[in-house]
Formats: C-alpha cells, sequence, structure tokens
C-alpha cells in the first residue's frame, strides 16, 4: 500500500481516496444524477437485449454474432464497474472510496476497455474473412477458432491490466488522497502521486498508443480489402448489405478509438483533467449504450431476431 506524508519524517498509510466527481450544486448534482442513471440504463437494457437475443435466435448463431455477444458483455461490466459506484457518490458527502476499492475498479475497467479494443479487431478480421475468403470462412472461424480469438482478447486486456495496476498503485500518494475524477484512472491518480510518475506515463502512452495504432492497422488493412472485394460485386443488394453491417462496425471503432487516443494516448491529456471528465462520461456509459443501437438498428438480421422474440412473447402472453 503506498505511503502518504504528515508533513514530518514519517509516513503514514493511505487508506482511502475521495472521488471529487463533478463540482456544483445538489440541483447540478441531481441533473448528473438522472443523465447518468438514464445512460445506465439504457446500456443495461440494450447490451441486455442483445446477448438474449443472440443466445435464443438459432440464426444468429454465427461467428458475427458470437463476437456481437462477447462485445455486448464486455460493454455490459465495462459500464457496471463505473456507474453504480458514480450514482451513489452524487449524493454522497464524504464519496470516499478505499485503495483496495480503487485499485479493483481500476484493473476492471482497464481489463474491459483493452478487451473491448480487441474485440473490435477481432470483428474486423471476422468481416475480412467473411467478406473475402468465403470459401475458407467456414474452416477459419471454427467455433474452437472464435473461442480462441475472444480468450485472446481477454488475456491481452488482462495483461495491460495487471500492468497498468501494478505501476500505478506502487507509487507513493503523498500530496493528496482527493482524486479530481468521478471514478479511479491513471491520469487523476498520477497527478496526486509523489513519487517519480515518468514510467507511469511512458507505459500510458505507450501501450495504450501501441494498441490503439496496432488494432487500427488491422481494421484498416481488413476494410481495405473488403472494400476491394465490395466494389467488385456485381450485386447491389448484396454491397448494401455489406456496407450496412460493416458501417455498424467502423461507427463503433470510430466513436472507441476516438475517444481513447484523446483521453489516452496523446501528451497533455493528463493535465486537462475537467475535459478527461466529459470524454471518460463517453466512453464509459454513452458508448457502451450505443453500441447495442448502433448493431440492432443497422442491422436487418437482428431487427428480424428482435421481431420474432417479441411475436413469441406476445404469443405466450396471449394463451396465457
Amino acid at each position: 500500500m503506498p505511503l502518504q506524508s504528515n508533513g514530518n519524517l514519517s509516513k503514514v498509510y493511505v487508506q482511502d481516496f475521495v472521488l471529487e466527481g463533478f463540482a456544483g450544486g445538489l440541483e447540478t448534482q441531481a441533473l448528473l444524477f438522472a443523465v447518468f442513471l438514464a445512460l445506465y440504463m439504457v446500456t443495461v437494457l440494450g447490451n441486455l437485449l442483445m446477448i438474449i437475443v443472440i443466445t435464443l435466435d438459432a440464426r444468429l448463431h454465427s461467428p458475427m454474432y458470437f463476437f456481437l455477444k462477447n462485445l455486448s458483455f464486455v460493454d455490459l461490466c465495462y459500464s457496471s464497474v463505473i456507474a453504480p459506484n458514480a450514482l451513489a457518490n452524487f449524493f454522497s458527502s464524504s464519496k470516499v472510496i478505499t485503495f483496495a476499492g480503487c485499485a479493483t475498479q481500476f484493473f476492471f475497467l482497464c481489463l474491459m476497455a483493452t478487451t473491448e479494443g480487441f474485440l473490435l479487431g477481432v470483428m474486423a478480421y471476422d468481416r475480412f474473412m467473411a467478406i473475402c475468403s468465403p470459401l475458407r470462412y467456414p474452416s477459419t472461424m471454427c467455433q474452437s477458432a472464435c473461442t480462441r480469438l475472444v480468450l485472446g482478447a481477454y488475456c491481452g486486456g488482462c495483461f495491460n491490466s495487471v500492468v497498468q495496476t501494478s505501476f500505478t498503485f506502487h507509487l507513493p500518494f503523498c500530496s493528496s488522497n482527493r482524486i479530481n475524477h468521478f471514478f479511479c484512472d491513471v491520469p487523476p491518480l498520477l497527478q496526486i502521486a509523489c513519487g517519480n510518475t515518468a514510467i507511469n506515463e511512458l507505459l500510458l502512452f505507450g501501450i495504450c498508443g501501441f494498441l490503439i495504432v496496432a488494432v487500427t492497422i488491422v481494421i484498416l488493412i481488413s476494410y481495405g480489402y473488403i472494400t476491394v472485394t465490395i466494389l467488385r460485386m456485381g450485386s447491389g443488394a448484396g454491397r448494401c448489405k455489406i456496407f450496412s453491417t460493416c458501417g455498424s462496425h467502423m461507427t463503433a471503432v470510430t466513436l472507441f478509438f476516438g475517444t481513447l487516443f484523446v483521453m489516452y494516448a496523446q501528451p497533455g491529456a493528463i493535465e486537462s483533467m475537467e475535459q478527461g471528465k466529459v470524454v471518460s462520461v463517453f466512453y464509459t456509459l454513452v458508448i457502451p449504450m450505443l453500441n447495442p443501437l448502433i448493431y440492432s438498428l443497422r442491422n436487418k438480421d437482428v431487427k428480424e431476431a428482435l421481431r420474432r422474440l417479441g411475436q413469441k412473447h406476445l404469443a405466450m402472453w396471449r394463451m396465457c
């Protein structure tokens, strides 16, 4: 556990942090509480619905929807790491989080964020194989291969999370225990650390920058080949369906990696905490809420599955 100076040569243990959250009076806090609650409820309902529909509808038991179901699960966990504690703190006078609680929250946040990035790259590779190599697709993207790819995404997320959490929470926190944020994240934690944070900043920018660039390259190469293949197609209907599916994925990729780059992969991100809070709301709550909407509203198969599920439950309700 890191140490905190008491003004003399002695040291005392930091046992708790205080999450300062957003500034403002009671009315501002009430408004933010309502916004956070609405975003979180839509996120939970949307992602749970996607998981249920994909699980129950046999027509959606394909690699693409297997990855989409895992993305919905990650988004659900991602928001649940942040939102409940943030909601509780809006009307809390202390806003205290224990050292262990802060480290745990950060670990799972980093795990889910990194895993989501890898999953988006895997989904781009899946679309590349399905469109550019349709004959090899069933054997290449078999169930065992899909499971290994998903496990690889989680392992990559776990590795990054262990590294970031270990280096961050071994720092001495001497200047303050007040975190200028609504959850435990690297930039605000580095601000209150009294040790040398050069290695931590290098890890933050280096690993996050590398992951963003590497996954982005995989996605761009995949969609480069996909675009060439689509342009060679003679069927207009086939083009429209592929563009619709790929357009949904590219929208999700742009939103996710764009906000992560602004927050973590550029110098100066650590100093702009107020801007960082707004960006953090976007990638921890807004994007997980939007992903089910993006993939359902622009995907004919998902919309038809939702309609079939609704009709089935309506028929069962009428029979009762």
